[in-house]
């Protein structure tokens, strides 16, 4: 969930929705100035950007300046994400978009905090006291396109004809007839329904699969498919897949999961073995190779009551599906897919995180990664479970966010920089790939989420040092020997590489840097440019320029990044004070000096 806010008085309202229900705020920065919130400069990109990331957007400002900023952005009622606009003293609560889908809620619980009412004006709400197009949690509307026609005949006073058991509808204040013109059934069965007839699910069916590994997805889902209509259920009625935890990884349940728009989950063996008395179909040979025998009658019996369907089989996989007396929740059983997201932070600035690193990061239920990281991006895990380790505990903090994706839970393990550049990256995938790796380890997903370098930043810093070829080498000799590191600084030096070093000095380790630039004398001007950013997109940035001959390893620290031109790399001082440092794409003859003032 995100605030938009555009004055001191709307931060406090801000401030006092966030400790109650989490979320990150965004303040203009013309008026407001805080550590607490994201800054933005232009109001109506913030909000079209906010309204596009797809989570609920509280405004706080008045609701013209939202509706003008959103206008050209707005989709349909079924994809427009929940905006609300609160008056920035918190006296007025309106939600204008999405009200059906999380938004009326929302400002209900907003209401609660803040003890007022909000003014909920979509009519079925008003009205009938339900949302038809919204039904509870556990239930699914099989025709959410003919909500409009029959709201309106509602409206115009008709009555209705319930058939099947819904306590939510029975509670509504919706008018009841025997026999009505208006109808809403409630089913396991397939119905089309239409404008005068809807049709709500019960998501009470639980899909149990056994499958050989590497089977075809279609051929799953083909399979799955025919057994519901065999079976005359309607697949809305499924509340997920269950299968055996050793299957986690297996992509053709994953495919069926999301074809069927349900979650996967897996339960262990022990689970799965409970019900081995019940199984009508045993299989030895199944048995022999994962220990129960038969995986998807097990899992099915596991979740739900009544076995409805028995085991049926295409040529790799089986499933089977039960039926519960109620709503099956699929979190209360087994566990999902751990998922590992390895999110690049960028050098530090909040606007230079890419989207990709956000959405991962808000997508996380565990934030793992070194205490200054999390401290950067403190923005936007207020509400987070984060777990922080000291420097030097790289490997240990890698191998906690692999074992926490593995109990099912989705991890952000967070770097700054890129990810996959002298950071975090690399070591997962080498922890993933060892001899001695727990097996649980391997069923985990894993993903990396780009993000800008402190290379590209400090380029970017100072104009375009990085305009032709480049390298980066990290002169931290604690897993790599010293002899290996100067070998590459003179293959760069000889080749005529920008080059940019990372890990430049460190409390113990004074020399290597000395030494690189001494090795690059040999073989370029001494008047080639230098760069040394230091904290870079933080408070205390420092961005100098100077010649090779002028680099001195006392003006260095673990958290600057230091940048050597090439021969043809140019650098002068500006007018402003500013730097223009540039490598041309084509070689050329150069001036006598490469850095001068302007």
């Amino acid at each position: 969930m995100n605030y938009l806010v555009l004055s001191e008085t709307g931060l406090a309202t801000a401030r006092r929705l966030q400790n109650e229900l989490g979320g990150v705020i965004h303040a203009y920065g013309k008026r407001v100035q805080t550590d607490d919130a994201r800054p933005f400069e232009d109001v109506g990109a913030a909000i079209g950007d906010l309204f596009h990331g797809g989570e609920p957007l509280v405004a706080l400002c008045a609701a013209g300046i939202i509706i003008r900023h959103l206008s050209p952005h707005l989709s349909t009622k079924h994809e427009d994400a929940p905006v609300i606009a609160l008056a920035e003293d918190g006296t007025a609560i309106v939600p204008l978009l999405g009200g059906h889908h999380g938004g009326n809620a929302l400002a209900r619980d907003i209401g609660k905090i803040l003890n007022l009412a909000p003014a909920i004006t979509t009519a079925s709400d008003t009205m009938f006291n339900v949302a038809l197009d919204e039904p509870p949690q556990g239930w699914c509307l099989a025709n959410p396109g003919d909500v409009k026609n029959f709201v309106a005949t509602l409206r115009d006073g008709a009555a209705v004809t319930i058939t099947g058991e819904a306590d939510w509808l029975a509670n509504s204040n919706i008018p009841q007839a025997d026999s009505a013109a208006l109808h809403i059934t409630v089913t396991d069965e397939p119905s089309q329904g239409d404008g005068q007839h809807l049709v709500y699910h019960r998501r009470n069916l639980a899909l149990g699969i056994g499958c050989e590994r590497r089977t075809d997805g279609q051929e799953m889902i083909a399979l799955i498919e025919h057994t519901l209509a065999e079976a005359n259920l309607s697949p809305l009625s499924l509340a997920g897949l269950f299968s055996l935890d050793l299957k986690a990884d297996e992509a053709a349940l994953h495919e069926a999961a999301a074809h069927f728009n349900i979650p996967a989950r897996f339960l262990d063996l022990a689970t799965l073995q409970a019900q081995e008395d019940r199984l009508p179909n045993p299989s030895v040979v199944v048995k022999t190779e994962v220990g129960i025998a038969g995986v998807a009658e097990a899992a099915a019996l596991s979740v739900g009551g009544e076995l409805l369907v028995e085991k049926q089989k295409s040529k790799r996989a089986t499933c089977a599906i039960s039926r519960s007396s109620g709503i099956i929740d699929p979190n209360a059983h087994g566990q999902a897919r751990g998922h590992l997201s390895i999110v690049g932070i960028g050098p530090g600035r909040a606007d230079w995180r890419t989207g990709a690193a956000e959405a991962a990061i808000r997508r996380a239920d565990i934030i793992v990664g070194y205490s200054l990281y999390l401290e950067l991006i403190a923005d936007l895990v207020k509400d987070k479970d984060c777990r922080a380790y000291n420097l030097g505990e790289e490997e240990t903090r890698v191998a906690a966010a692999i074992e926490l994706a593995a109990t099912g839970q989705n991890v952000a393990l967070v770097s700054s920089g890129d990810a996959g550049v002298f950071a975090m990256g690399a070591l997962a995938h080498e922890l993933l790939d060892r001899d001695d790796t727990p097996a649980h380890w391997d069923r985990i997903s894993v993903e990396l989420s780009p993000g800008i370098s402190a290379m590209q930043a400090a380029a970017l810093r100072v104009g375009a040092p990085l305009g032709h070829d480049f390298c980066a080498i990290s002169l931290s000799d604690l897993l790599t020997p010293r002899e290996v590191i100067l070998k590459r600084v003179v293959a760069a030096a000889s080749a005529d590489f920008v080059i940019a070093f990372y890990n430049p000095v460190s409390k113990r380790r004074r020399d290597l840097l000395a030494i690189a630039r001494d090795l690059l004398l040999r073989h370029r001007p001494e008047d080639t440019p230098v760069i040394l950013a230091r904290n870079l997109g933080r408070a205390d940035e420092q961005i100098t320029a100077m010649p090779l001959t002028h680099l001195q390893v006392d003006d260095v620290d673990m958290l600057t990044l230091v940048m050597v031109g090439s021969s043809e790399t140019r650098a002068r001082k500006r007018g402003d004070g500013t730097w223009s440092v540039y490598t041309p794409r084509g070689y050329a003859a150069k001036g006598t000096e490469l850095i001068k003032e302007a």
